[in-house]
């Protein structure tokens, strides 16, 4: 009868491994199908990865290509701004230049002028300095 227990026992013990075979079966082809998934979803991101580092490598190259034109810009405008400093201040100098020529011709042609002009440029007179006698006022002195 120990022969029958025994092989009843590994009966029930080959019909439990089955059972738990087929439940690995059934994880194990979860498990494969989860990895493809994975694999594809790697695969994805990559391709993105790689989309993104191209858009980004060419628009540093067009921020680069920006700056320098913006640098050539700002030393174009500095030096037509050194340019025009330069003329406006030649500018400047010829505008007071013709003030005071036409000031000068203004005061020569006007009588006016040249009777307050005459006593400055004619030549000086003998000055003398008077004493006055002292006065006696409110008695303080």
């Amino acid at each position: 009868m120990e022969c029958s227990n025994d092989i009843t026992d590994n009966k029930i013990e080959l019909a439990v491994l089955t059972e738990k075979f087929s439940n690995f079966e059934v994880i194990i082809s979860k498990i494969d199908s989860s990895i493809e998934k994975i694999t594809e979803v790697n695969s994805n991101v990559s391709r993105m990865l790689a989309v993104h580092e191209e858009r980004i490598s060419k628009q540093e190259q067009i921020d680069r290509t920006l700056l320098d034109k913006v640098d050539k810009l700002r030393d174009q405008v500095n030096l037509d701004h050194d340019k025009l400093s330069a003329r406006l201040s030649i500018l400047e100098r010829k505008l007071w230049v013709a003030v005071g020529i036409l000031g000068t011709i203004l005061s020569l042609t006007n009588p006016a002028a040249l009777q307050m002009i005459k006593p400055l440029i004619s030549p000086a007179t003998a000055s003398t300095i008077e004493v006055a006698p002292p006065s006696v006022s409110n008695g303080l002195y």
